[in-house]
């Protein structure tokens, strides 16, 4: 007898949608088949997809440090209550997760706190280059973070000869943050406090490319690994795509779904995030870059504030937005607005973390693979509203917002974390396993 059966779904399997069923047992898939019976509990799927398990291979849960806007415990809520099963989550903590012992600290913190599946960066600075050389075999860990232009918290590695040092003894891939510092501090002078349009002046798309430009130089010297995160210029883009190979590179959902100025004119302070949103020109090339193929990632960047620091006064009000919760919904409704195919955004979320990382056991339906699922209802229209956000900061850009296309039931280790919006169970995410 198998411990779960997931019945008639139309299950993405080979890149294509198969009515079948699949069988799990022991937090494995054992069998994919039609007319399986014989298990402790069956989930009917009829009219649903079953989707791999989707991963979000970035997110700010801020523990330790700022765990009165977000903890591990209530991250990983937020993440499985939109589908997602696996984390990546970011090291620009208090302290910073930048030594062996914050690393085993955080891995402490997550065990039997977390509902889903995670990972952790090791953060990149001037000084732990020997560090970055020993991680090959560490457990639980996904990756570098490394900080090119200064952002929340203080993790930085703004030098061109420290970058170097980051990529040569670099044993895992370097996910960076690609903002040019020495232009960020040139442009504080365009800040008009009060106005968060000046947000996109100050952060300007020069000092996006020219990062991006450097981060590519050294990375290719080096033959290493180098994954752009949240890339937002159009000029990026084009560069990115004239440099695949070791090069890959995310796009979040709310650089494809929101654009200045409205934006701003909307949102105020709660649309800034850095690198920021921008106007709709380099909104469209990004679009360009997903139809074509050329991003390897959507991750969503979740990276929450409480509202009474988001509404100080800019540039007070600190930079960035919640999205674990969001990420599926959001490009679930970009696929039924035909923007992007389902295929293409399943290659986004599970296929290519998986290749991209050395996940193992992740990312596919097939037997003998892990038991991780996003089940969704592509017909369900949703409201995002700020009540319903699992994160402790309360809130979410795209309140009021109806997509159409929706996770409903989110299943890890072949047991249902949850269902219609509700979290099961306990808490019993595992570290990811790498290659």
């Amino acid at each position: 007898m198998t411990d779960l059966i997931i019945k008639n779904g139309n299950c993405f399997i080979d890149d294509n949608l198969v009515s079948t069923d699949i069988a799990i047992k022991d937090k494995k898939i054992v069998k994919i088949g039609k007319n399986l019976t014989d298990a402790k509990e069956i989930i009917d799927a009829s009219g649903l997809t079953v989707l791999p398990g989707c991963i979000d291979t970035q997110t700010h849960f801020r523990e330790p440090g700022s765990t009165d806007t977000e903890d591990l415990h209530s991250g990983s809520r937020a993440a499985i209550a939109g589908g997602i099963t696996s984390v990546f989550e970011m090291p620009n903590t208090n302290p910073p997760t930048s030594n062996m012992k914050e690393f085993q600290r955080k891995l402490d913190l997550a065990k039997n706190r977390m509902y889903c599946n995670y990972a952790f960066y090791f953060g990149a600075t001037a000084d732990n280059a020997h560090d970055l050389a020993s991680l090959e075999g560490l457990e639980g860990c996904c990756g570098i973070k490394l900080f090119a232009g200064s952002s929340t918290g203080n993790l930085l590695v703004a030098e061109e000869n420290d970058i170097e040092k980051v990529f040569k003894n670099a044993s895992k891939v370097v996910a960076v943050h690609s903002e040019d510092e020495e232009i960020l501090n040139r442009n504080k002078k365009l800040i008009k406090e009060g106005d968060v349009h000046t947000h996109p002046i100050w952060r300007s798309d020069e000092c996006a490319i020219s990062s991006t430009r450097r981060i590519v130089r050294i990375a290719e010297r080096y033959k290493k690994k180098a994954h752009i995160l949240h890339v937002t210029t159009k000029q990026e883009i084009d560069f990115l795509s004239q440099h695949k190979g070791n090069i890959t590179f995310e796009i979040t959902p709310q650089h494809l779904t929101i654009y200045a100025p409205d934006c701003y004119d909307k949102l105020g302070t709660y649309a800034q995030m850095n690198p920021p949103l921008r106007d709709k020109s380099h909104y469209d090339r990004l679009w360009y870059g997903v139809k074509n193929n050329l991003n390897d990632t959507i991750g969503s960047d979740h990276a929450p504030h409480l509202k009474v620091n988001k509404e100080k006064t800019y540039p007070n009000s600190p930079s960035g937005m919640p999205g674990v919760q969001t990420l599926m919904p959001v490009m679930l409704n970009h696929v039924n607005d035909g923007k992007l195919t389902l295929s293409q955004l399943v290659k986004l979320v599970c296929e290519n973390p998986v290749k991209i990382f050395g996940i193992q056991n992740k990312g596919f339906i097939k037997e003998q693979y892990d038991a991780d699922f996003t089940i969704i209802d592509m017909h369900k229209t949703i409201e995002i509203k700020n009540e319903n956000i699992e994160s402790k900061c309360g809130w979410s850009p795209f309140d009021g917002f109806k997509f159409k296309g929706t996770p409903v039931s989110t299943i890890i280790g072949g047991k249902i974390k949850m269902k219609d919006g509700k979290i099961l169970g306990d808490p019993e995410g595992t570290p990811l396993v790498f290659s």
